[in-house]
Parts: C-alpha cells; sequence; structure tokens
C-alpha cells in the first residue's frame, strides 16, 4: 500500500512540476508574440514543442522551473507590458540588456521577490523607476542604466539592504540622491552619474562602509563635497566631476587610502588643495581642473609615485611648481595649463620619462625651458604657451621623436629656431608664434612631412621663405605673417594641395604673386599683404573654397581679375591701398555670400557694378578714395546686414536714395567728397543704431530733417561744406551720445539752438561759416567735455558768455568773425588746457586773460583790447590816470579807494573768523573721538558703521575676503543703508607709523569725487581694526579679468580702449584738479577695477602721498615691480612722471593682454622701438583689429611708449595724454587727434 502511495505522489508532483514549467514556457510564448520581430532567429527555440528547460534559448531551470533568463543582445524590438512577472515565481537572474525594449518598466515587477539579479540597461526603457522595485528584497546586483527614465530616484530602493550593485547611470532621472541610499550597507559599487540629479550629496552616503566605486558625475549636484565619505575606507573609486558643486575639498578624502582614482574636476570647488592628498599613495588618476582652487600646489603630491595622470589645470592656482612633482615616475599626464602659477619650469620634470603629455600653457612662468626636458623620450603633447618664458629654444627638443605636438607660441622666446626641429618626423603641430625668435627658417623643417600646422607668425624672423616648406604634403596651415620676410614667395607653395590657411602678410615680401598658387584647391584663407607687384594671377579663378582673400596693402596694379567675380564663397574681399586700376569685375557677389568687400586707395574707375545692388550679404564696403562715377542713387538698394559704408573721395553724382533708411543695421554711412545734389533723405532718420553719418562736402540742400531727432545712437555727425540752410531742429535734442557735430561751411540760420547743451558727450562742435545769429547761449558751458569749439564766421552778437571756462579740456576756441563786443571774461585764465584762440575781427573791448593762450591768439579786428601782445597797445595803468587829475581830486580819490579798502578788510576779518568756527565745527564731524576709543572720518556714524560691518562679515571671516594687498585685506560688505561696499581692513601698523599724515591723506581723499576713481567714503577705526570704507565696484580688478581666458575675450578693443581712456582721465584729475596733487605711486592692472560696464577705476590710494607743488616728494621705493619708473631706484623721489611712466606701462599691458616685460625696455629705446611689429604687442585672443581700429591702437602704443622714456622731463603730462586720448573718435575708434596735441606730444 505504501509503495502506492509514494509511487502516486511522485508522479503528481512530476506533473505539477510539468505543468507549471509548461504554464511558465506559455507565459514566455506569449511575451514573445508581442515582438515586432517575430523571426528572430535566436530566439527560434522557443516553441510549445521544445522543452524549455533543455532546449529554450537564453533559458535555465532548478528544478524544472525557469530560474533564468538571458537574452542580453539577441535584437528583441517589444515592451514589457506583455511580460509574465505573475508566472515566474522562481526566477532569480534576468538579463535583458542591449535590446530596444521601450515602454515603461511595470510595476508588476514588484512580483519577482526571488531575483537576485535584475538587468534592464541599454534599451530605451521611458517614465520612472517604480517604486514596486523596492520589493526585490533578494536583488543584489540591479542594472537599469543606458535608458532613457526620468522622474525621481525612489526611496524604496533604500529597502534592498542585500544590494551590492547598483548601476542608474545615463538617464534623465532629477531630483535629489535619496538619503535612504545610506542604508544599502552591503552596497560596493553606485554609479548614478550621466543624469539631471540635483540637490546635495546626501552625508548618509558615508555610511556605505563597504563601497568601493562612487561615480555621481555628470549631473547637476550641488552643495558641499560631504566629510563623512572620508569613512568610506574600501574607496578606490570616486567620481564626482561635471557638477555644480561648491566649497573647499575635504581634508578627509585623504583618509581613502585605498582610492586609485578621484575625479572632482568640472565644479565650482573653491579654496586650497589639501596637503593631505598626498597620503593616497595608491592613486594613479587625480583630477581638480576646472575649478576656482587657489594657493599653491603642495609638494606632497610628488608622494603619489602611482599616479599616472595629474589634471590640475584651468583653476586660479599660484606659486611655484614644485619640483618634487619629478618624483611622480609614472606618470604619464601632467596638465597644469591655465593658472596663475609663477616661477621656472622644474628641471626634476625632465626625469618624468613615462610622461606623453606636458601641459604648461597659459600661466606667467617665467625663466628658460629646461634642456632636460629633452629626456621626454615618450612625449607626444609639450604645450608651454602664454607664458613669459624666455632665451632660446633648447636643441634637445629635437630628440623628442615621438612629439606630436609642440606648443611654445605666446612668450618672449628669443634666438633661432633650432633646425634639430627638423628631426621630428611625427610632429603633427608646430606653433612658435609671437615670440622675439630671429634668424631665418630652418629648411630642416621641409623634411616635418606629417605636419599640418605650422605657425611662425609674429616674431622677428628673417630671410627668405624656404622651398622645402613645399614638401609639407599634409600642411593645412601655414601662418608666417608679421615678421621680417623677404624675397619672393615661393612657387613650391603651389604643392600644398590640402592647404586651407596660408597667412604671408604683413613682411617685406617682394615680387610677383606666383601663379602657382592657383594650384591651392582647398584653400579658404589667403592673406600676403606685404610689398608685392604685378598683377592678381588669372588662377585665382580657381579657389573656388576661398573665403578669405586679403591683397590689401601691397603695390599690385592691373585690373582686377575678373575670375575672382566667380568665386562663389568669397566672404571677405579686401584689395585695399595697390595700385589697380580699371572697372570692378561685374557679377561681384553672385554667390551671395560676400560681407566684407574693400577696394579703398586705388585707381578704379567707372560705375559701381550692378550686382552690388542685389547684394544680401554686405555687411562692410569700403570703394573709398578711387574715381568711381556714376548715378549713386542707382548703385545700391536694400542691404540689410549692412553696417559699414564708405564712398567718399570719389566722383558719384546723383541724389541720396531713401533705401538707406531701410539698411536697418547701418553703422556708419560716408558719403563725403562727391557731387552729390538734392535734400538729405528724411528716411536715414530710420536707421536707429547709426553710429556715424558723413555727408560732408557734397552739393545737398534743403533743410536737416527733423527726422534726424531719432538717431539717438549717433556719435558723429559731419554735414558741413554743403548747402544746407534752415534752423537747427529741435528734435536734434535727444541727441545726446553725440560727441562730433560739425555743420561748418552751409547758410543755416536762426540762433543756436539751446538743445546742444544737451550734447554731455560733445567733443568737438564746429557751427562757422554760417549765419547764425543772437548770442552765444552760455549753458555751452555745461558741455564739459567739449575740446573744439569753432563758431566763426557767423553773426553771433553780445558777450563771450564767463561760463566758457568751465570747460576744463577745451583745446581750440574760435569766435572770429562775429559781432561779439564787450570783454573777454578773465574767467577764461583758469581754462589752463586752452592752445589755440582765435577772437578776430568782433567788437571786443578791455584787457586780454592772463592765461598762456592769448599770447599767440588771433585777436586782430578788435579795436578796444589792450594788453602786452603783439598787435594790441598796452593797458592804461591806475598811476597815469592819477597824474592826469588836480591834487584836490587826487584827494578825493584816495578817499574813494581807501575808505572801501579800509571796509573791505573788516569784513574780511569777519570773514576769517567766521571760516575759522566753521572748520572747527566741520573739523569735529568729519574727524570725531569719544571716550571709547573711536576715530572716524566720515559723514556716517563712524562707531555704528564699524559695528554693521563687523556684524556683515562675522568679524571678518575670511569667506567674505575678495581681495589682499601689501597694506591690508579687502572684504566685500553688503550693508541695510549703503548696500554692497569694500572695506580694507589695514595692518595694524599701517595708521600708527605716521598718523597725523596718514589722517591727512585720508581727509583728502574723502573729498575726491570723480568717475573713474573709487569713491572712499570715510575711515573709522578702534584699537584692533583700522578700516577704510570704499564703493564697491562689480567686475574686480583689470588684473583678474585679463588673465581669465574667458573674461578677457570680452574686453573687446573699444572697451580697452575706455578703459586706457578712464585710466588717463582719473590720472590727469588727480596731477592736475586736485590742490595739492596727488601722486598714486603704484599705477598698476591690479589697482584698476571694472565696473558693470567696463568702465575704468582708479583704487589703492593707501599709500598714495599729497605732493606739493614746489617740492619732490621724498619716500621708499614703492609701486609694483614691472610698472616703477627707472628713476625711482636712485632718486628715492616719486613725481607725477612715475605715474606717467606706469601709466605707459598700463596701457600696453590692456592692449597686450599681459605684462609685456622684456618688451617695455624695446619700447623705451627709440632704436629699437621702430622695429617692433605692432602684432607682437596685441592680445592674441581677440580678433586681429580691423583697419580703423589698428590705426587707433598704433596711436596708443606710441603715446604708451613716450610714457616710457628713461628722461622723466621728455614724458608728456597726464593732462595732455588725456587730451590726446580724447581727441580719438570712441564710437568706430577712429581717431582725429587735434595737430597740436600731436605736436605738444611727439616734437
Amino acid at each position: 500500500m505504501v509503495p502506492r502511495i509514494f509511487y502516486f505522489l511522485q508522479f503528481f508532483t512530476l506533473f505539477t512540476v510539468t505543468c507549471a514549467s509548461t504554464e511558465e514556457a506559455t507565459a514566455l510564448l506569449k511575451w514573445k508574440a508581442t515582438f515586432r520581430n517575430q523571426n528572430n532567429s535566436l530566439l527560434a527555440s522557443w516553441t510549445l514543442s521544445t522543452d524549455a528547460c533543455r532546449g529554450w534559448y537564453g533559458v535555465l531551470c532548478f528544478n524544472d522551473r525557469i530560474n533564468t533568463l538571458n537574452i542580453t543582445n539577441v535584437g528583441v524590438i517589444g515592451t514589457l507590458h506583455d511580460f509574465p512577472f505573475s508566472s515566474l515565481p522562481f526566477i532569480e537572474y534576468v538579463d535583458l540588456s542591449m535590446n530596444q525594449l521601450s515602454g515603461i518598466i511595470p510595476h508588476a515587477i514588484g512580483n519577482l521577490t526571488n531575483l537576485v539579479y535584475l538587468d534592464l540597461s541599454s534599451n530605451q526603457f521611458s517614465g520612472k523607476i517604480p517604486p514596486q522595485i523596492g520589493s526585490l528584497s533578494k536583488v543584489k546586483t540591479l542594472f537599469i542604466f543606458d535608458n532613457h527614465l526620468n522622474g525621481f530616484i525612489p526611496i524604496d530602493i533604500g529597502n534592498l539592504i542585500e544590494l551590492k550593485i547598483l548601476y542608474l547611470y545615463s538617464n534623465q532621472l532629477f531630483g535629489p540622491i535619496p538619503s535612504e541610499l545610506g542604508n544599502l550597507k552591503n552596497l560596493n559599487d553606485l554609479e548614478l552619474s550621466r543624469n539631471k540629479l540635483t540637490g546635495s550629496i546626501p552625508i548618509t552616503l558615508g555610511d556605505l562602509t563597504e563601497l568601493k566605486i562612487l561615480y555621481l558625475h555628470s549631473n547637476q549636484l550641488s552643495g558641499f563635497i560631504p566629510s563623512e565619505l572620508g569613512n568610506l575606507k574600501n574607496l578606490t573609486d570616486l567620481k564626482l566631476s561635471h557638477n555644480n558643486l561648491t566649497g573647499s575639498i575635504p581634508i578627509t578624502l585623504g583618509d581613502l587610502t585605498e582610492l586609485k582614482i578621484l575625479y572632482l574636476h568640472s565644479n565650482q570647488l573653491s579654496g586650497l588643495i589639501p596637503s593631505e592628498l598626498g597620503n593616497l599613495k595608491n592613486l594613479t588618476d587625480l583630477a581638480l581642473s576646472y575649478n576656482n582652487l587657489t594657493g599653491s600646489i603642495p609638494i606632497t603630491l610628488g608622494d603619489l609615485t602611482e599616479l599616472k595622470i595629474l589634471y590640475l589645470h584651468s583653476n586660479q592656482l599660484s606659486g611655484f611648481i614644485p619640483s618634487e612633482l619629478g618624483n611622480l615616475k609614472n606618470l604619464n599626464d601632467l596638465e597644469l595649463s591655465h593658472n596663475n602659477l609663477t616661477g621656472s619650469i622644474p628641471i626634476t620634470l625632465g626625469g618624468l620619462t613615462e610622461l606623453k603629455i606636458l601641459y604648461l600653457h597659459s600661466n606667467q612662468l617665467s625663466g628658460f625651458i629646461p634642456s632636460e626636458l629633452g629626456n621626454l623620450k615618450n612625449l607626444t603633447d609639450l604645450a608651454l604657451s602664454y607664458n613669459n618664458l624666455t632665451g632660446s629654444i633648447p636643441i634637445t627638443l629635437g630628440g623628442l621623436t615621438e612629439l606630436k605636438i609642440l606648443y611654445l607660441h605666446s612668450n618672449q622666446l628669443s634666438g633661432f629656431i633650432p633646425s634639430e626641429l627638423g628631426n621630428l618626423k611625427n610632429l603633427n603641430d608646430l606653433e612658435l608664434s609671437h615670440n622675439n625668435l630671429t634668424g631665418s627658417i630652418p629648411i630642416t623643417l621641409g623634411g616635418l612631412t606629417e605636419l599640418k600646422i605650422l605657425y611662425h607668425h609674429s616674431n622677428q624672423l628673417s630671410g627668405f621663405i624656404p622651398s622645402e616648406l613645399g614638401n609639407l604634403k599634409n600642411l593645412t596651415d601655414l601662418e608666417l605673417s608679421h615678421n621680417n620676410l623677404s624675397g619672393s614667395i615661393p612657387i613650391t607653395l603651389g604643392d600644398l594641395t590640402e592647404l586651407k590657411i596660408l597667412y604671408l602678410h604683413s613682411n617685406q615680401l617682394s615680387g610677383f604673386i606666383p601663379s602657382e598658387l592657383g594650384n591651392l584647391k582647398n584653400l579658404t584663407d589667403l592673406k600676403l599683404s606685404n610689398q608685392l607687384s604685378g598683377p592678381i594671377p588669372d588662377s585665382f579663378g580657381n579657389l573656388r573654397n576661398l573665403t578669405i582673400l586679403f591683397l590689401r596693402d601691397n603695390k599690385l596694379s592691373g585690373s582686377i581679375p575678373k575670375e575672382l567675380a566667380y568665386l562663389d564663397n568669397l566672404v571677405v574681399m579686401a584689395l585695399g591701398e595697390n595700385q589697380f586700376s580699371g572697372h570692378l569685375p561685374e557679377h561681384l557677389c553672385q554667390g551671395g555670400k560676400l560681407e566684407n568687400f574693400t577696394v579703398k586707395s586705388n585707381k578704379l574707375t567707372g560705375p559701381i557694378p550692378r550686382s552690388f545692388s542685389k547684394c544680401s550679404s554686405f555687411k562692410r564696403v569700403r570703394l573709398d578714395n578711387n574715381s568711381f562715377t556714376g548715378n549713386l542713387s542707382e548703385a545700391f538698394g536694400v542691404h540689410p546686414k549692412l553696417q559699414f559704408i564708405d564712398l567718399s573721395d570719389n566722383d558719384f553724382h546723383g541724389e541720396l536714395s531713401s533705401n538707406w533708411g531701410k539698411c536697418e543695421n547701418l553703422t556708419d554711412l560716408r558719403v563725403a567728397r562727391n557731387n552729390i545734389s538734392g535734400s538729405i533723405p528724411p528716411e536715414i532718420g530710420n536707421v536707429r543704431g547709426l553710429l556715424g553719418l558723413d555727408l560732408s562736402s557734397n552739393h545737398l540742400i534743403g533743410q536737416i530733417p527733423k527726422e534726424f531727432g531719432k538717431l539717438t545712437s549717433l556719435v558723429n555727425l559731419f554735414l558741413q561744406n554743403n548747402r544746407i540752410s534752415g534752423n537747427i531742429p529741435e528734435d536734434f535734442g535727444s541727441l545726446t551720445k553725440l560727441e562730433s557735430l560739425d555743420l561748418s561751411d552751409n547758410r543755416l540760420n536762426g540762433s543756436i539752438p539751446m538743445c546742444i547743451v544737451d550734447f554731455m558727450h560733445l567733443f568737438q562742435l564746429n557751427l562757422s561759416n554760417n549765419k547764425f545769429g543772437q548770442k552765444i547761449p552760455k549753458e555751452i558751458g555745461r558741455i564739459t567735455q567739449l575740446n573744439v569749439l569753432d563758431l566763426s564766421y557767423n553773426l553771433l552778437v553780445g558777450d563771450i558768455p564767463p561760463q566758457l571756462a568751465n570747460l576744463k579740456v577745451l583745446v581750440t576756441l574760435n569766435l572770429s568773425h562775429n559781432g561779439l563786443s564787450g570783454r573777454i571774461p578773465q574767467e577764461l585764465e583758469s581754462s589752463t588746457g586752452l592752445q589755440d584762440v582765435v577772437l578776430s575781427y568782433n567788437e571786443l573791448e578791455g584787457p586780454i586773460p592772463n592765461n598762456k593762450a592769448f599770447i599767440n591768439a588771433s585777436l586782430e579786428g578788435n579795436k578796444g583790447l589792450c594788453g602786452n601782445v603783439a598787435g594790441l597797445h598796452p593797458c592804461e595803468r591806475p598811476s597815469s590816470v592819477v597824474k592826469k587829475h588836480s591834487m584836490e581830486k587826487g584827494r578825493k580819490l584816495i578817499l574813494i579807494i581807501v575808505l572801501p579798502v579800509m571796509g573791505a578788510l573788516v569784513l574780511l576779518c569777519v570773514f576769517i573768523g567766521v571760516l575759522f568756527m566753521c572748520n572747527k565745527r566741520r573739523a569735529g564731524d568729519v574727524e570725531r573721538r569719544d571716550g571709547d576709543g573711536w576715530l572716524s572720518i566720515s559723514m556716517l556714524d563712524g562707531k555704528a558703521l564699524y559695528r554693521d560691518i563687523l556684524n556683515a562679515t562675522e568679524e571678518f571671516d575670511a569667506k567674505f575676503c575678495i581681495g589682499q594687498g601689501g597694506h591690508g585685506s579687502v572684504y566685500k560688505v553688503n550693508l541695510p543703508s549703503l548696500g554692497n561696499i569694500a572695506v580694507k581692513r589695514l595692518h595694524s601698523s599701517f595708521q600708527n607709523t605716521h598718523p597725523k599724515s596718514f589722517m591727512n591723506e585720508v581727509r583728502a581723499l574723502t573729498g575726491i569725487k570723480h568717475r573713474n576713481i573709487v569713491n572712499l567714503y570715510g575711515y573709522c577705526s578702534k584699537a584692533q581694526h583700522s578700516l577704510l570704507v570704499y564703493e564697491y565696484v562689480e567686475r574686480g580688478s583689470l588684473s583678474s579679468i585679463l588673465s581669465n581666458e574667458v573674461e578677457s575675450k570680452k574686453l573687446d578693443w573699444h572697451k580697452r580702449v575706455n578703459i586706457i581712456k578712464g585710466v588717463a582721465f582719473a590720472l590727469s584729475y588727480m596731477h592736475q584738479d586736485c590742490s595739492p596733487p596727488i601722486v598714486h605711486r603704484d599705477i598698476s592692472s591690479s589697482n584698476v577695477l571694472l565696473d558693470s560696464e567696463y568702465e575704468a577705476h582708479v583704487s589703492d590710494f593707501g599709500i598714495a602721498k599729497l605732493l606739493k607743488l614746489e617740492s619732490s616728494n621724498c619716500t621708499v621705493l614703492a609701486g609694483t615691480y614691472g610698472y616703477v619708473a627707472p628713476e625711482l631706484a636712485y632718486t628715492m623721489k616719486v613725481t607725477e612722471m612715475c605715474d606717467v611712466y606706469s601709466f605707459g606701462v598700463l596701457a600696453l599691458e590692456i592692449i597686450k593682454g599681459k605684462h609685456l616685460g622684456e618688451y617695455i625696455t624695446s619700447l623705451a629705446n627709440s632704436s629699437t622701438k621702430d622695429h617692433v611689429q605692432l602684432s607682437d604687442l596685441l592680445d592674441e585672443r581677440l580678433p586681429y583689429p580691423e583697419d580703423e581700429v589698428k590705426e587707433v591702437l598704433v596711436f596708443i602704443i606710441k603715446l604708451a611708449s613716450s610714457c616710457l622714456l628713461e628722461n622723466p622731463k621728455s614724458r608728456p603730462t597726464m593732462q595732455s595724454i588725456f587730451r590726446s586720448l580724447s581727441s580719438m573718435d570712441p564710437c568706430l575708434l577712429t581717431h582725429k587727434i587735434n595737430p597740436h596735441v600731436r605736436e605738444a606730444i611727439y616734437t
């Protein structure tokens, strides 16, 4: 009986299992039926006729129940909607990865409660991770990475306490990282990278003591790095890069002694690099780049002997490169670029024989390139550019035969280019530009057949261009511009068929342009400006990929080949300043891409091609200074992108077209000196962005359109020498940005309108040779920037307004040939800037002002004037008048004189007494000391101010510190009463050294109010603190901006010129308008701050000394190294000329983007400065300047060079410097220097 029961039970169990496995198989087949690719060959075994446990692909069973489903990478296209979650109760292993499964992950996944391994990675799942996944209590491995999942990470995952590996990376998950993940005590590997996670890193992750790998990189995490991560003693890989993490690097990370990889780069971390990182002896990869780390590189990093990769680039690190880094014998990649590192390159780096990449560029390194670098035989990339390295290029670099990239550009290297560089047969990129290299180009470079890029531009190379360069068949970029190369262009360059860029401009090359250059079919950029002659080769018509053709500034002649019109990709065609003749080719711009077309200063004739009227791509056109003819009203159409056009100095006729008013992007329209007639189209008033309009010297008639009042951006308006009549429209009052206004030589009448006084930026006003009548408006005295005022040859009457004396920068005053009467205002005696005065042919009378400008003034035709000037009779003295009267009348006269004088003396005594009492009271207001030891100079309550500052800075916590100098630390403080202010906390010894002189200095400086000088609000002190309170300037120091690769590019040439002008204005004010004058003593880029509009503000008067006019200021040598005038070293006397020298250094630094170093001596030496190339002095991070901008920069460089003269007496004054800079057109950076100002500087 028992055996029968046993066999029955066995049969029943077998039947049940068989039914169960069949049910599981059937459920899987139903899921397979939903696949969009039914004919999947790998799953062909999935049929009911086959035993699922023994014949199905990817299926394994245990006790005849499906235990494993592994169909990774079989190409399934479908969803999990019909997956049999409820029919597989015993399944433990599921791998569906690398298929094309899409849709959501169903909640029913929580039914797989025996699951140990789940891999859904590399599919196309979307939607949220279901919280039911937290029911998989036995799961140890969970892979859901590389999908399209979004939403939060479910906190339920924190229930999976058996979990060892969790991969959720490469999805679109957002929200915070759940703190509940800290419950996963068995976790070895946590990877949540490449999502959109936000919030801070939970400190609970510090409880995962079994963790070996933690990847949270490439999210949007913020906040601090938890110090608790230092508890993860088993951690080998930590990646937190590419987030928004802030704060400092926790020193506790130095406890992770098993760590091999530490990636913290691309965050916003600040503070110092902890020296404790030197404890991580197993570390192979350390990446801290792209942060805001400061301080020096810890020497302890030299203990990381297993290190292979060290990335510290793109921070704000300073100090020296530790020689201890030479201990890292396993290092493959060392990148310290884009910091503020100084000092020399350690020779110990030459011992890193495994090194492949060495990037030290974009720092402030100095000294020689160590010859020991020639030992790095495995080196492939060497970048030392953008530093201050000097000396010659070591010949040992010729032994680096594996080298592919060699960047030595933008230093101060000198000497020859070593011929040994020709041994670098693997070299792809050789850049030696922007140095002081001399000699010829080695012919051995012709053997670098792998070379793609060769940059030698902006040096002092001489000799011929080697014909051997024609062997570089792989070359794409060849730039030899801005040197002293001579001879002809080798015809072998025509063999460089891969060449895309060829820059040979700004040399002394001569001869014809080789026709072989027409073989360079891939060429896109060609610049050949030199001393080339002959015609443009017709073969240039083959350069169909050409986008930039620069042949300007040569001696080329003949006609412009018609073939150039068929270069459909041309964007820039610059042929100006040659000797071309004939007509322009028809069909120019037929490709519709031509933006910049320049043929100025040639001998071209004939009409404008008809294709011009349809060229909608034009942005900049210069046809000026030729002999073009034709009707201008028909030559151009509507050009929506046009920004600048100059048609001046030709023979155009016809009228101005109303179409100019439809060129909505136009900023400058110049049609001067032609034969244009008719009236000015009112439609021009629709061009709201117009900055400059020059229609001078034509035959225009009618009135000035009132629509010009809409040109609110206008800076320059030149309508002189026409036949315009009527009044100046009242609508002109809205042109408040005007700087130059010339309406002379017309037929304008009426009075000078009051609206002109609103032109507060006006620099030049010329209304001469018209028919203006009535009086000169006294309000003109409010135009304080006026440098030239010419109202001559009009019908003006009345007195000369004394308010003209308010025009402190006025240089030229011409009021001649009017009907002015009365006396010349004696107030003009204070106009010390006046140089040219013309008041002739009026009805003026009385003495001339005691001003040197009137000694050589033109005053003829005024019968009533007198004075000790040639052509005038002397004024009568009072003594001669007395002798003509009788004694009786003399006694009466004496009484008449004496009594008022005595009365005046009594009043003067009373006034002095009152003034003394007022000053005493004022002194009580300005300087206050109370019983608690408080001292303040301010109209504010010093005690309350001190208390507010102390509270706002948390007693001067370092996190509020924004800078440190030799005299104290500067803090940014936000006060409810004042907003943001800057507070300089002086060193304790500073004030106490000379307390009386210090207090006098501070008191004087609080009275300085100037738009280009940082305002000193006041001073307050107590025993332990001495505080100077300044206005806060938003963008910080000019030095920090110039040293920042991103911010420096925002300082375009226009902004840099304005900064130079602002500093000059400030110094001119300090030297000329302060009484007594003030010498700054420490002008440098660190002491120039920029506001939100990039306006310059001179700062740091902590060491400024008040200078008496009659004596020099003897002191200790002060100032910033590199800016100090040479005479200070031996005279120890500070004068205004010391500031002038520093200003010259600073101006050149602003243009170059960094301190010029040894170039300063060259520029100060008259025998060598003519050989300095302009390109050597320009910041190569900015685009090379256009003609007008370049002209201004050349002028400033010459002006700055005059400031560097060794003899202080030979330098110009800051006042004359500011006048010269003010005479430049700031709108288009085209300067119109007053000839007398230029003569004063350079003669």
